[in-house]
């Protein structure tokens, strides 16, 4: 017989002691990399091309986060660190890996919707991004007023082209500029999804290992996830994970746009995501426990 279990994750406090053991390591990589070698695999990104970045990778982290203080990091260390030959780390070291996928395009595009979403000069009474018009000859709020206030660099007549094309705004019949919420996730091929995926998986990520890194945990990851429930129940919770979710993010988004008026500067980022899931199974955790199975016998 099976029950439903439901369960919340709160992280545990975490080792303090680093490395973890190999095998214990081991099993959590195969768990987090296995999406990652599916989406490889399904781009024609073969094992070879990917083995050729992780050299690289390790080459550079070893050389710039695990350096001895007050020593300069040789050859021989990185070599001793990863693994990979020296005469390796000797030709490949100094080849930096791109670490941005953040085009003008996406960041323009990102700034711009912030604006429109939480300053009060272009929302409604109800804190709703408003209608604009294209120019205001008064100083009021217009679609020309919004994009300026973030770039002088491009005319808003190109990035209203643009959107329109992409399904960001529409004109209603009186000539206004009306923002489509639903415009917010981007289109399958749009290049603002790949930069998404690849920013906010790594901050994910990246605040993960710190948390295991660190005691106690600095970030803040918390998770609340039901097992064994029927697909109705989970649409169910997926809607309103998604709705209740993007207002939590807007409110956020309006917060930080008002404090930062009066912030002074620094170098400190910060940042808020969510994701919200539904999928029939476990596929990989079941593919994990079948294979060990199998060589367990």
């Amino acid at each position: 017989m099976v029950f439903q279990r439901p369960s919340v994750f709160l992280m545990s406090k975490p080792r303090t002691k680093l490395p973890f053991s190999e095998e214990t390591l081991q099993a959590m990589l195969i768990r987090v990399l296995r999406p990652l070698v599916k989406l490889a695999l399904a781009s024609g990104f073969n094992f070879i091309a990917f083995s050729t970045v992780l050299r690289r990778l390790y080459i550079e982290v070893a050389e710039k986060e695990f350096a001895l203080p007050n020593k300069s990091q040789t050859d021989s260390r990185i070599s001793l660190l990863t693994g990979i030959h020296r005469k390796d780390v000797n030709r490949l070291r100094g080849q930096v890996l791109a670490a941005s996928f953040l085009t003008t395009g996406v960041s323009q595009t990102s700034r711009i919707l912030a604006r429109w979403l939480a300053d009060p000069f272009y929302c409604d009474a109800e804190d709703r991004p408003s209608a604009l018009p294209r120019t205001s000859s008064d100083g009021g709020p217009s679609f020309e007023s919004l994009v300026s206030d973030i770039t002088k660099d491009v005319h808003p007549r190109s990035i209203l082209d643009d959107w329109l094309d992409k399904g960001i705004v529409v004109v209603d019949q009186n000539g206004w500029i009306q923002l489509d919420l639903s415009s917010i996730v981007p289109n399958a091929g749009d290049e603002a999804r790949r930069h998404y995926f690849t920013r906010n998986l790594r901050d994910h990520v990246q605040a993960s290992v710190m948390n295991l890194m660190n005691e106690p945990p600095p970030n803040f990851e918390r998770a609340v996830h039901y097992d064994g429930i029927s697909p109705v129940l989970a649409a169910r919770l997926d809607e309103i994970a998604r709705a209740e979710g993007m207002a939590l993010l807007l409110k956020l988004n309006k917060i930080a746009h008002q404090a930062i008026k009066d912030d002074p500067g620094g170098n400190s980022r910060w940042i808020a995501g969510l994701y919200v899931m539904t999928e029939e199974g476990e596929a990989d955790l079941q593919a994990d426990t079948a294979s060990k199975t199998e060589t367990d016998e």
